[in-house]
């Protein structure tokens, strides 16, 4: 059974940084392409950024290029997101995501997903 966990959100200023750690259980992480999407109250969920199985590719939305770094651990089976230059736009519930193979960034290609974890950015 997979099972995702993500932690490290909360409430930070504009400006601030969080780091988002995603643990997860029940599948071959290294076999994993892993995404970081969110969706804010009334909106769509969109995708943030995306890494290759093999962490050789990653891609961001151009809303947080610059500012967020996604990085993965395989002896810890984790994904991160690294959010610096937080923005009160950022603001959203955070999930993980799992896809075996290859790098996509929509939500519809994502099989398993985590439960979420909320950000807050105050301006």
């Amino acid at each position: 059974q997979v099972q995702m966990v993500e932690s490290g959100g909360g409430l930070a200023q504009a400006g601030g940084s969080l780091r988002l750690s995603c643990t997860t259980s029940g599948l071959t992480f290294d076999h994993y392409a892993m995404g970081w999407f969110r969706q804010a109250p009334g909106k769509e969920r969109e995708g943030v950024s995306c890494i290759h199985w093999s962490g050789s590719r990653t891609d961001y939305a151009d809303s947080v290029k610059g500012r967020f770094t996604i990085s993965r651990d395989s002896a810890e089976n984790t994904l991160y997101l690294q959010m610096n230059s937080l923005k009160p736009e950022d603001t959203a519930m955070y999930y993980c995501a799992a896809r075996l193979g290859g790098l996509r960034s929509g939500p519809e290609d994502f099989p398993y997903w985590g439960q979420g974890t909320q950000v807050t950015v105050s301006s």
